[in-house]
């Protein structure tokens, strides 16, 4: 079993977020794709959230019908900084049966040597790399101190052509927080939610 673990803050969810889920779980030929919405971002520490239920259900709304996505709220349950390390530890222990795969963006593979114990991530999961068209090929040597040479051939086997979508969670904020549509940027459902929850009426931050 093949499982891609997409983990982010989601807020709101949106269609480049499927979008890019569906290329993944196509290209690699996943059984599922798991959404993580993180509790708090190693990134976005000192950020402003909406809550972690909200972010979830709006996910599950998003992803209702299809089989092969999944939303866990593990980082929510377990609260604190969401590092990728001790989630890929925890599912590694409870499904080891599944091959695990995580989700990420081009710009983000530069970074990864610098991610919390960036070996072990290597070592328990592959990352599936999404490549924007008109992007430059994408490098893998940066891994060399954190992965095998063995390693990193596998994880050139699963990088992916990304659709050109140019959507972001903080745009869809700021269009909400100055009264203008967001619809066809995320699902009818995702917009309704936001609508009754009266979600991001307030200056939006990035």
């Amino acid at each position: 079993m093949r499982v891609g673990l997409f983990g982010g803050s989601f807020d709101p969810v949106h269609y480049g977020h499927l979008l890019l889920a569906e290329a993944c779980r196509e290209q690699c030929d996943l059984d599922e794709i798991w959404f993580l919405p993180a509790a708090v971002p190693p990134h976005k520490q000192g950020s402003s959230l909406s809550s972690g239920e909200a972010r979830a259900e709006m996910l599950e709304l998003a992803v209702a019908g299809n089989t092969g996505f999944l939303v866990s709220r593990f980082e929510l349950d377990r609260g604190g900084v969401s590092y990728t390390v001790d989630t890929l530890r925890h599912f590694s222990e409870e499904t080891p049966e599944a091959e695990l795969f995580f989700l990420m963006g081009a710009d983000m593979l530069h970074d990864l040597p610098n991610w919390r114990e960036a070996e072990t991530v290597c070592r328990l999961a592959v990352p599936i790399v999404a490549q924007r068209p008109g992007e430059d090929a994408v490098d893998y040597g940066g891994l060399a101190p954190v992965a095998s040479a063995e390693r990193i051939a596998r994880f050139r086997d699963f990088q992916i052509d990304m659709p050109q979508i140019d959507l972001s969670s903080s745009e869809i904020r700021q269009r909400v927080a100055e009264g203008l549509s967001i619809r066809y940027r995320t699902p009818r459902a995702v917009q309704k939610y936001i609508q009754t929850h009266g979600l991001y009426v307030a200056a939006a931050s990035e």
